[in-house]
């Protein structure tokens, strides 16, 4: 049974702290494989925080978050939406890629299990409270659950503004818009991915007009 990520948290909970201490994490198995830990990245004040499940191959190999082609769409989805990426906080619920191998050389990404997305989740606290977003957007399932728990449905509230639960222990709580990871539009099997990149627009279209409308 693993630990999870509290014991290698930093006395200091500022950004640079948080990503050296998090390099050295050994909080579930998931560090044995990859290549590294992948934090977050943007600046500390920006108003919206970007949430995914895990770093894929890419990201594991280059240490940054959305950098493979879900990070490419995410990339034309906020342009087109309007939001520059200097608004972001770019980063995962889980930090590091999980995967299997095949014959070859190529990994294929494997979804996180509830057990390492709840060993991470001190990671993703820590990261709120350090950035101070005014709103956090959770792209998927994996993000969304990683902070209001695994009955969550991304289906069920997707582009809802939700209150985040008051146990996580930030000094300011967000607020919280639900929306499909990106990586999700990119498979989508419906026959019309122009709708569901329009639709994922939307939900971020949504999301700028809250950062950008004055505080309650």
């Amino acid at each position: 049974m693993t630990a999870g990520a509290e014991q290698y948290l930093p006395a200091t909970r500022g950004l640079r702290a948080l990503r050296a201490a998090a390099a050295t994490c050994r909080g579930c198995g998931l560090y044995e494989n990859a290549t590294q830990t992948v934090f977050g990245v943007g600046r500390r004040s920006a108003p919206l925080m970007l949430v995914g499940e895990q770093p894929g191959d890419r990201e594991d190999r280059q240490g940054r978050p959305f950098v493979g082609p879900a990070g490419g769409l995410l990339a034309r989805a906020l342009d087109d939406a309007g939001i520059s990426a200097e608004q972001t906080y770019q980063t995962n619920a889980v930090k590091h890629f999980k995967f299997t191998r095949t014959s070859g050389a190529r990994r294929i990404h494997q979804k996180p299990g509830r057990t390492e997305v709840v060993a991470c989740r001190p990671w993703l606290i820590a990261e709120i409270d350090a950035v101070h977003p005014r709103l956090v957007v959770a792209l998927g399932a994996t993000a969304a659950q990683a902070l209001l728990g695994p009955s969550f449905r991304v289906s069920a509230h997707r582009g809802e503004t939700l209150e985040l639960p008051g146990d996580l222990g930030t000094r300011r709580r967000p607020r919280l818009l639900a929306t499909v990871h990106p990586a999700a539009v990119l498979r989508d099997r419906s026959g019309d991915r122009d709708k569901a990149y329009r639709l994922f627009v939307e939900d971020l279209r949504r999301a700028r007009d809250i950062v950008s409308s004055p505080p309650v």
